[in-house]
């Protein structure tokens, strides 16, 4: 049997994100019954401190081999990393993209990839033209849940799907028409790209395109209309947005929503029903559980007497470090791509990527919200703050 292949991993940033990923690298890939690729972390770099970074690497338990950077600009130059993973938040990610990119280093983007779509047209044609493998991190796609949902609609279990309704949203609804987070954190400061569309909303458009756009064929594949409604809060993020998709051509539609005043699931017990449905002819797939870590399917149709089939999706766990959240999975395929070759993953492709930011350009648009050049600019700046961490 051939020894897996290896990948060497930078991780740029470290934040809750960074950690939760570098933790999943981490645990063991026979763990969740892979053995053809292995993770290891090389590096890593904070924008304010090699002493944050160094700590990071003690917190996550990663080697004492591992290198702690202070700079981004050091970390893209490490000639011992394969690829980097951007673990910034999404105003970020395209200066931090670009650098990594720019530097020669195949990339893994935490999603949503960018905060327009000029910007992450910018990126793929870098990563083309560099001849780079370039994704965008939606862990969710890779979920052996997600790949059994794709298989469904595409064995016709369900018919023609004609409607899928996605939601994420939380909660956090405050009195005197506030949100329970401060104005300078992330999900409500523009200055950061916040609000529920980039950071959350991406989750519901994630099942809308899984099951209306991605099994659709190549050769007949069709970007949606878009309507929107946007409730903005009062720093200019958007606060609650509901988005329809029209598949004219396909005769489909789907409705993705996302909230930050009211939650898909009020007790986080799943009471309120299945956070999404995918609808066909002949019956429907209801996800159960939140729509980035779902854990169950529900598949019933017409010919089941309104019996469902349930199928439970365990995250697995590595038991000597006890911990599994399910982003290895992403890792496994990026390291397969960088194994053959591939510089794109074909179960989140470069265009289907442009198209689904398109669509949240469009939603952002429609309800008038927009954020600050220095993070909505699509011209790559190496001496930008974002990569810097100097103002």
């Amino acid at each position: 049997m051939s020894s897996p292949y290896t990948v060497r991993w930078g991780i740029l940033a470290t934040g809750w994100i960074a950690e939760t990923f570098t933790k999943d690298l981490l645990t063991s890939p026979a763990s969740r019954d892979v053995h053809d690729v292995r993770h290891e972390v090389v590096a890593v770099s904070s924008s304010s401190s090699k002493e944050r970074a160094a700590e990071f690497i003690k917190k996550v338990d990663a080697p004492s081999s591992a290198k702690a950077y202070g700079s981004y600009h050091e970390l893209v130059a490490d000639p011992d990393v394969d690829i980097i993973y951007v673990a910034t938040p999404h105003s970020h990610h395209f200066q931090n993209a670009m650098l990594a990119l720019d530097a020669g280093k195949n990339v893994l983007c935490e999603k949503s990839l960018t905060v327009t779509a000029a910007q992450t047209r910018k990126l793929i044609e870098t990563a083309r033209s560099k001849n780079l493998f370039f994704m965008e991190a939606v862990w969710t796609r890779y979920f052996p849940l997600s790949i059994k949902v794709r298989e469904l609609i595409t064995s016709g279990a369900i018919g023609n799907v004609y409607r899928t309704i996605a939601d994420l949203s939380v909660g956090r609804d405050a009195p005197e028409g506030k949100i329970d987070f401060p104005d300078e954190n992330r999900m409500v400061n523009a200055d950061l790209a916040g609000g529920a569309l980039l950071d959350l909303g991406i989750y519901a458009l994630t099942w809308v395109f899984q099951s209306l756009y991605h099994t659709q064929p190549e050769a007949e594949k069709e970007a949606p209309n878009v309507i929107a409604a946007v409730n903005k809060y009062h720093t200019g993020a958007d606060e609650t947005t509901s988005i329809i998709l029209q598949f004219p051509k396909h005769k489909s539609h789907g409705i993705a929503l996302t909230s930050l005043r009211v939650a898909s699931e009020p007790d986080n017990k799943d009471t309120a029903g299945a956070s999404i449905r995918i609808q066909g002819g002949l019956g429907e797939i209801q996800v159960v559980g939140p729509a980035y870590r779902p854990r169950q399917l529900r598949v019933i149709t017409k010919e089941s007497d309104g019996k469902a089939e349930v199928i439970d999706f365990a995250i697995p766990k590595d038991k000597e470090r006890d911990w599994g959240h399910g982003m290895f999975w992403e890792a496994d395929e990026a390291a397969r791509c960088l194994r053959d070759g591939q510089k794109e993953s074909k179960t989140l492709p470069w265009s289907e990527s442009i198209v689904i930011m398109e669509v949240m350009d469009e939603t952002l648009k429609q309800g008038g919200v927009t954020y600050p050049e220095l993070i909505s600019t699509d011209v790559f700046d190496p001496q930008s703050p974002l990569n810097t961490g100097k103002r």
